[in-house]
């Protein structure tokens, strides 16, 4: 159920739930509780019934810790990148890697401007 409302929405609700998840993942571990992905379906109106989101939680938190990884979640729901996006990801992570220089997280416009020309 909750793949095929995210499939009809496309990759806008993807990329906003990655968002939303880093929001609420106040100490940085990636990791969800069971209150804070019933609460990121409602803010992205992904209507899921009562019953097939308590079966969704227990195969999401196979481990029985009451937290599930973002990247298992986005696994789950989507499957493994095929090797093309793979390959992809890796050139741009790479080139991001280049782009911060400070290694901080962000590319300032400044060290993006020592690296790129419009002209």
């Amino acid at each position: 159920v909750l793949r095929e409302s995210l499939s009809k929405r496309g990759v806008r609700v993807i990329t906003g739930l990655g968002k939303y998840f880093r929001q609420v993942d106040k100490n940085k571990n990636g990791l969800l509780s069971q209150a804070a992905f019933k609460e990121a379906l409602k803010v992205f109106h992904l209507e899921v019934p009562e019953g097939d989101l308590e079966s969704l939680w227990l195969i999401l938190d196979d481990s029985k810790s009451d937290k599930v990884d973002y990247g298992e979640f986005t696994r789950a729901v989507f499957g493994e990148m095929n090797e093309y996006r793979k390959a992809f990801v890796r050139k741009v992570s790479f080139a991001y890697m280049k782009l911060d220089f400070n290694k901080t997280g962000s590319v300032p416009m400044v060290d993006i401007r020592k690296c790129y020309c419009a002209k």
